[in-house]
């Protein structure tokens, strides 16, 4: 640089003409363009009608005699059916579960994980995991053995992926000592997945 006496003057140093930056920041850098950031299109949770007709309707004729008796809730984010067969002892259990932000599989196993089954049998003296699958359209199936009040029972728990936002899970829990009953409305519920290979 040249004054306006003709005499050459230096060109300030980074630091004296930004004194805020710090001298191990004085290189220059290019321009960095933040990249654009994805926010889901979120849902309401709240269930609608049509979660709770899905939800009732989904066992179709199965559980429709007078011998299952039937009750249900709309919770928060999920629509919740029980059927009950006094006479027999056993039990479906149906929840239809809103995703609002959506959800993949990783989130399914976390949900479905071995942490999480000590939680869902909390009122049975003990419970035992026999089978594990899951079939080419993502049908998974738990079998359990568990027992409780001195009687033994077995479990079988699907889990659908329903939709973007949706999972329905099913339970059907029968005493071990009606194991045909218990395969028959198995086969009734899931005819193209009963049980695990």
């Amino acid at each position: 640089m040249i004054s306006s006496c003709g005499k050459s003057i230096p060109a300030p140093s980074v630091t004296e003409a930004f004194p805020s930056v710090p001298p191990s920041t004085q290189t220059a850098k290019p321009t960095e363009t933040p990249l654009p950031t994805v926010t889901p299109a979120c849902i309401s949770p709240k269930p609608t009608q049509d979660d709770v007709d899905r939800a009732l309707s989904y066992t179709g004729e199965t559980l429709n005699t007078p011998n299952w008796e039937q009750s249900y809730t709309v919770n928060e984010t999920s629509v919740a059916v029980l059927w009950q067969d006094a006479l027999q002892g056993a039990l479906v259990y149906l929840e239809a579960r809103i995703k609002p932000c959506g959800y993949e599989e990783p989130d399914l196993n976390r949900e479905f994980s071995d942490e999480n089954w000590g939680a869902t049998f909390a009122n049975y003296e003990s419970y035992e995991l026999t089978g594990e699958c899951k079939n080419n359209d993502g049908l998974r199936l738990y079998e359990f053995k568990t027992q409780n009040q001195g009687f033994e029972y077995g479990i079988k728990y699907w889990i659908k992926s329903d939709t973007d936002t949706r999972v329905i899970s099913l339970m059907i829990v029968f005493p071990l000592e009606s194991q045909d009953m218990f395969d028959g409305y198995s086969i009734s519920l899931f005819p193209a997945y009963p049980s695990c290979p």
